[in-house]
């Protein structure tokens, strides 16, 4: 009696402890909140990856993202059989957590696809938007282009530089105004000619555009804001043994000889702040709009090539720089 009475202790202690362990395994099997990463979808502008400036810089922030295995993403590249309204929709169907659009020029197809899908979060970079589940990073990009223009009137010569933009857009012109005002700052005599290509993905068409502003108008230093149409310039400013200012990478290995310096917008660590940001709150931003210029890092300038500074002019320099990292100096742009 007493083996069979420790027998059934034996398998009910048996029993108890498999029990226990197949629970253990259960409650194992369960994805945790740090396994399920979140998914972030990503509209390039037209002229898509390889630009060597704002797509791929964008693209970066969240390899980062990736990297650190807080994210899974996905891209799309508008063409003309996949437009940007086009991809928005197929990312909103799948219900990917954030959707980011990149520049103005894919604003409007975004405010279409967000206003059928109210409860989908939508990031618009460059460019901002009244719909209240669009939120937005811009830059005060005509703080750096003040510092390419300064650099431009101290480099030139002939008293002569350029502004060659991709689209005669909002963005741009901002780019536009504070080059235009970093020029004259330092160079109150210089002619400054600004032209727009009309086009961000046409290398051949950025390099008529150089040459003409270069051989029939005179321009010694030109800086270029038109991502692949750039490409094509900056090229073509080497070969006629001009100077250049590059724009939102670091463009100087493109053309050794003539880039002085290029105007950076840290895209990619503003995307992947904002990111990480978005994963920390919840998936939800504490503000709608951020807008981020030279005191916060966002924008500013290579180190100098092809030209050194006096003593003066480094003076000078630093001095305005500071100016406008404390709002002493107010550059005017179109509202």
């Amino acid at each position: 009696m007493k083996t069979n009475m420790y027998i059934r202790m034996g398998l009910t202690m048996l029993m108890a402890l498999m029990l226990l362990m197949l629970g253990a395994c259960s409650t194992g099997s369960k994805p945790t909140a740090t396994d399920v990463k979140t998914r972030v979808g990503i509209v390039l502008t037209e002229v898509g990856l390889g630009d060597r400036s704002f797509n791929d810089a964008a693209f970066n922030g969240l390899v980062k993202a990736r990297d650190e295995k807080s994210i899974v993403f996905d891209y799309r590249e508008p063409t003309k059989d996949l437009t940007a309204e086009a991809s928005f929709e197929e990312f909103s169907k799948e219900k990917f957590d954030l959707i980011i659009g990149l520049s103005d020029t894919v604003k409007a197809d975004m405010e279409k696809v967000a206003a059928k899908y109210p409860d989908q979060q939508f990031l618009l970079i460059d460019s901002q938007s009244a719909l209240p589940n669009i939120a937005s990073i811009s830059f005060r990009a005509e703080e750096g282009s003040y510092l390419a223009g300064v650099i431009a009137g101290m480099a030139s010569k002939e008293r002569h530089v350029g502004f060659l933009g991709g689209m005669d857009i909002p963005v741009l012109n901002n780019f536009e105004q504070g080059f235009k005002q970093g020029v004259l700052a330092v160079n109150p005599e210089a002619a400054v000619d600004i032209v727009y290509a009309g086009d961000f993905g046409n290398a051949d068409l950025g390099k008529q555009l150089a040459e003409q502003m270069i051989q029939k108008k005179g321009a010694d230093v030109i800086y270029v804001a038109a991502g692949l149409t750039g490409v094509g310039a900056l090229t073509e400013i080497q070969a006629l043994g001009k100077y250049a200012i590059g724009v939102d990478t670091d463009q100087f290995f493109l053309a050794e000889k003539a880039v002085l310096t290029s105007m950076l917008k840290n895209i990619d660590v503003s995307i992947y702040n904002a990111v990480k940001s978005f994963i920390e709150n919840k998936h939800t931003f504490p503000k709608k709009e951020i807008v981020e210029g030279l005191a916060e890092n966002a924008v500013g300038l290579t180190a100098l090539h092809n030209m050194q500074l006096s003593d003066e002019q480094q003076r000078t320099f630093d001095e305005l720089k500071a100016k406008i990292s404390s709002g002493q100096i107010k550059i005017t742009v179109n509202p």
